[in-house]
């Protein structure tokens, strides 16, 4: 296989080791579709290759590569590089973090700089080891992408890196979302596996900035367990603790405590069901470099009550559900009224297709696939005219 014929393309998948979290969406949805192209021999690394082989299937432009061990620093340090020159990769596509010393271009997507933007709610250390490698890292790149205009100006001001360097490859929404459904066999088939019904949902990582605390405290003051309502939690817990919102949790009123559901490892058929099956969606978080989940809930066509904070901004076409997570009156009072109301199934289409149309995976799998291809030719024509 000729490099000046096709391009060996490595991207970093050892975020299929372990807890889900929106980058792992990122790399499956955007290396599908980039994994059919001709021109494109895909390389995917990580330790549990058995994980990767079940979510991208048997397809001969991918080869899968093991991790000799779960550990960052051998991945980084040792794998990656040996991977790198075993099959001679011309490009390797990183989150955030690169190895200590490049042997081929590297592309480096930093999804976003919230420790910086809001700097409370990390811990100090955190924020301090994540800076100096996320910076080295994006100063390193040979193409260098973001999420969303929001996490693009971050990346600006704090690294002080040209606009003109840093591309946005928003992320998209699958297909599947949009597909139409039955929402009582979905209503059943969650109540018939989980035991719940009438659900106000979210969709999240269990950390502060994710604001969970916002949502259980208008569910418990408005007392909707009294109306049936479920307050289902589906995520995963993050290093950074919330002990506000566990100590919440350990003194619930007695009444509350049945109709309150936390599960963190709802499979990808289950969480589409969950999402079906809703009578209400909120997000809450104070802090995001992008915000998949109301999108995908958007798409389902059920109702969504969204914070309008940092790059959420952009989701203007949640209208009057759009909210201010730092307004708990007006939070409080918007999910009585969206509990309460019939869903307007007009207005419900209609930000369907919004997403559909601004948020579309294929648009940013070929968005990507160009500047590869682009910067390719550069660097091929620039080695040609050296010789």
């Amino acid at each position: 296989m000729k490099t000046n014929d096709t391009i060996k393309l490595f991207a970093d998948a050892h975020v299929f080791d372990g807890k889900f979290q929106g980058s792992r969406t990122f790399i499956k949805e955007l290396y599908t579709i980039i994994a059919a192209m001709n021109n494109v021999q895909l390389y995917l690394g990580a330790y549990n290759t058995s994980n990767l082989e079940k979510c991208f299937g048997s397809n001969n432009n991918i080869c899968f590569v093991k991790y000799s061990s779960t550990s960052a620093f051998i991945r980084l340090a040792y794998d990656i590089p040996r991977i790198i020159k075993k099959h001679q990769i011309n490009y390797a596509h990183f989150q955030y973090i690169t190895p200590p010393y490049k042997n081929c271009r590297f592309i480096v997507t930093t999804h976003d700089l919230l420790f910086n933007e809001f700097p409370k709610e990390f811990p100090f250390f955190y924020r301090l080891v994540k800076n100096f490698l996320f910076k080295q890292s994006a100063k390193w790149a040979d193409i260098l992408t973001t999420v969303s205009t929001y996490s693009k100006g971050s990346i600006q001001k704090y690294f002080s890196i040209s606009a003109a360097a840093i591309h946005i490859i928003p992320n998209g929404v699958s297909n599947l979302f949009f597909a139409n459904y039955d929402k009582e066999s979905a209503k059943q088939y969650i109540k018939t596996k989980f035991g719940v019904d009438k659900i106000i949902l979210l969709v999240s990582r269990h950390e502060p900035r994710k604001n969970h605390i916002l949502l259980l405290q208008a569910f418990l003051d408005l007392e909707l367990y009294q109306q049936g309502y479920h307050l289902v939690l589906l995520g995963w817990h993050e290093n950074i603790n919330n002990p506000v919102f566990n100590h919440m949790m350990n003194n619930l009123p007695e009444k509350s405590k049945p109709f309150i559901f936390m599960h963190q490892n709802a499979d990808d058929a289950d969480l589409l069901q969950f999402y079906r099956a809703a009578q209400v969606f909120v997000y809450p978080s104070k802090a995001e470099g992008f915000g998949i989940p109301p999108l995908e809930a958007a798409a389902v066509k059920i109702p969504v009550l969204c914070s309008n904070s940092a790059a959420m901004s952009d989701f203007t076409f949640f209208g009057t559900n759009h909210f201010d997570p730092g307004n708990y009156p007006l939070f409080k009072n918007k999910l009585a009224a969206i509990a309460n109301a019939e869903p307007d199934t007009t207005e419900l289409e209609n930000i369907a297709a919004i997403v559909k149309q601004r948020y579309n995976w294929q648009q940013a799998a070929a968005a990507l696939h160009q500047l590869i291809k682009t910067d390719w030719e550069r660097s091929t024509a620039g080695a040609v005219k050296n010789n």
